[in-house]
Parts: structure tokens; sequence; C-alpha cells
């Protein structure tokens, strides 16, 4: 009997039945925007038109409702009033609010109010920044579904937030869709964009955006290709009471103009080509592209002084420059036909020399050999030495041009 019991071990205690893991973040919320949406019309609804009560409602939401899964839905309310279906209409089924940017009045008072409501809940959930520029650039694809009212309240909308920098630039990159510039719905827009971010800012602040995303030289890409001329865009712009846009495009294609007849000029320089042909090519840009003799002049200067690479030792690079500046005086020659012209390459001379310390002592034999060649004249010599000449390094040029100036006046007496 001892020896039975002894045989006998106890039983270990078994679990039986599952485990299961009951983990709070390991349970997927399934995504259900139409009870999100119910929630926040219906707090819409309760904070009326009053906006200063909506930013609070939607700060205090951000609590407790799932802003960042449900961004696209929060924005699509606060702009349309409902969820919106592909290509901007609204879902017929859905429950809609009429407090959001759609139903507000058309003005540019009210529309600075919204851009508050914007900014507050962007500031407050920083996270939400992304996914409203997304918002914003979906919207401006939806054009054609909005109605004309609709589409200049965002218009009036968008340029503000630009100027105030809760959107970027780049958004504008919809507005370039082959369809809504087909049609002008994109000019359109644009024309109250630009006005209501003009008004924000100025046009000097306008551009830095612009360039910031290297979209200040596509602006004319907004009409159709037949109609991407200056012309045509500074009519439109301009007769939209929008001229500082208008200028400051012309001004971008003048830029992009005379950047590209420097390119050519130095290339057909290197290669040697005749200066006729030469003179002949520079000519037809200034009427074609509308540049000034005085801002050619200066192409040309900048042209012939980098095509050499100069010594370094001072008492050689005078005798260089003169040599190399002979030999292209026929081609600024037929560029200084005006005084303005012959003091605007006086002043990059003296402004050349100045920076280029080299270049200190050479100054007064370079207009010397332009006077000889013909390039430069006894007025605008003068008149320069008088009063006309930069501050840079003036003393010594002056000093240089001392005897000349002298010897000028003598021979004009």
């Amino acid at each position: 009997r001892v020896s039975f019991m002894n045989n006998q071990k106890p039983q270990k205690p078994t679990l039986s039945g599952q485990r299961f893991k009951t983990r709070k973040r390991d349970e997927k919320e399934r995504f259900d925007p139409t009870q999100f949406q119910d929630c926040i019309i219906q707090g819409l609804t309760e904070t009326g038109t009053d906006l200063e009560a909506v930013a609070k409602f939607l700060d205090a939401s951000g609590a407790k409702l799932d802003y960042r899964r449900y961004a696209e839905t929060l924005f699509d309310i606060l702009v349309a009033g409902g969820m919106l279906a592909p290509g901007g209409t609204l879902a017929d089924d859905m429950t809609r609010t009429n407090v959001c940017v759609f139903a507000a009045q058309e003005d540019l008072e009210t529309m600075q109010a919204f851009a508050q409501v914007f900014n507050k809940l962007i500031r407050r959930y920083k996270y939400l920044e992304k996914g409203f520029e997304d918002e914003v650039k979906k919207l401006l694809l939806f054009l054609k579904g909005f109605s004309e009212s609709e589409r200049n309240k965002l218009a009036m909308l968008t340029g503000i937030l630009l100027a105030n920098g809760t959107l970027n630039a780049s958004i504008l990159n919809s507005l370039y869709n082959e369809n809504l510039v087909k049609e002008g719905v994109s000019a359109a827009f644009a024309v109250k964009l630009f006005k209501s971010w003009i008004n924000e800012k100025d046009i000097n602040a306008v551009a830095v955006s612009l360039r910031k995303v290297n979209m200040d030289n596509r602006l004319m890409e907004l009409f159709p290709a037949n109609k991407q001329s200056v012309e045509h865009f500074s009519k439109y712009f301009t007769e939209a009471g929008l001229k500082e846009l208008s200028e400051y495009v012309r001004n971008q294609q003048s830029i992009g103009a005379r950047k590209e007849l420097q390119k050519e000029l130095q290339e057909q320089m290197s290669r040697g080509d005749p200066f006729k042909d030469i003179i002949l090519y520079v000519k037809e840009e200034m009427k074609k592209n509308n540049i000034s003799e005085q801002t050619v002049v200066t192409i040309i200067w900048s042209s012939v002084m980098s095509t050499v690479e100069w010594n370094k030792k001072e008492e050689l690079v005078a005798e260089q420059a003169i040599k190399h500046l002979k030999q292209y005086s026929p081609l600024l020659a037929a560029f200084t036909t005006q005084g303005q012209s012959e003091l605007t390459l006086l002043l990059k001379i003296q402004e050349y020399c100045y920076d280029n310390i080299h270049f200190m002592k050479a100054f007064q034999k370079i207009v010397v050999l332009f006077y000889k060649a013909e390039v430069l004249s006894e007025e605008p010599i003068l008149k320069w030495y008088k009063d006309a000449h930069l501050a840079k390094g003036k003393s010594v040029f002056l000093e240089q041009m001392k005897k000349f100036v002298e010897w000028l006046k003598n021979a004009e007496e």
C-alpha cells in the first residue's frame, strides 16, 4: 500500500481554453468617415455661423475625434459643407452643414475670418498641415464641379492662406491641369487668388514665394499653348486689375531673355563668329524681347570680360586688357549710340575695376582706349567725372582721370 501511494505523482494544474490578446493598440479601428462627419456637422450646427465659436469647437474636438485619420473629411466639411464625391459634388445621401466656406458670404472679410479658423486649427494640430495641403490641391482639381461663386470664395481664401504662410505656393501646380487651363477656369481662378494674395502682402512677397517653388517662370502656363505670350498675359491680368502681376511676368520674361542672350553671346565669341553676325543677332533679340541698349551694353561688357583668363600680375593685366578690349571695341561701339548707354558702360567699367583689384590702375587706360575707338564720347565722360560716378573707388578713379578730363575740356574750348 505504501509503495502504491509513492508511485502516484501529484498532477500539475493545467490551463484549458484559448488565450486572447486584448491589447488596445492591436485592435484596428474600422475606417468610418460617416460617424466622424456626423459628429463634426452636429457640432458646427450648434455653433452656428459664429466663427470664433467654430474655432473653439474644432480645437476641443481634436482631443476626442481622430483628426489625423479623417483629415480629408474634416476639410471637405469646412470648405464644402459635407464630404465631396470625386469631381467635386456633394454626396447626396450625406448630412451637410451651412457653416462652411461655400455657404458663406462672397467677400474678402468673410474669407479672412475663415482663414483664421484654418490657421488656428493647423497651428493647434500641426500634423494637419500636410493633409490640408493635399486637400487644397484636390479642391483645385475639382474646380469645374463648383459654382462660380464657390470658386471665387475658394480663390480668395487660398490667396489669404498663401499670404500668411499656411499654404505653400506649390499647391498652384494643380491649376496647370490641362482641362482647367483649356476651359479658362485656371486663369479666372488665378485672378481672384492673386488679388487677395497681393491685398494681404504685396507683389514682392508673392514673387519670393513663387521663386521658392520654381513657379516664377510658369505663370503663363495658366493659358493654353497658343495664348502663352507676355502680351496675352499682360492684357488679361491688367484688364482684371492686376497690373503689378502683368509687370512682374513681363520682367521675369525679360530676365529670361537676357540670360539667354548672354549665354548665346558668349558661345558666339568663343567660336569667333564675325562681329557683323553677332551685331545682327543681338539687334534682333533686342527687338524681339524689348531689351534696351543700356541692358545690352552691360551684357556685352560682362561677356567680353568673362572670355579671358586674366593675368594675376597687376603690371601685365592692363596691357592684356587693352589688347583684348581693342579687339572687341567695334562690338561695343555698335551698342553705345546713346549718351545713356555710354554712361552705363562707364559705370560698368568703374565697377569692374573696383571689384577686380588688379584692374584698379587700368581704369583710365580703358576709358582712353574707348574714347579713341569711338565707343565713348566727351560728354558722358565729363558727366561721369562731374557727378554721375559711383562711390566705389571714386577717389582713385577721379584722380586717374583728372589730366584726361582737363585735356577734354581744353580740346572742347
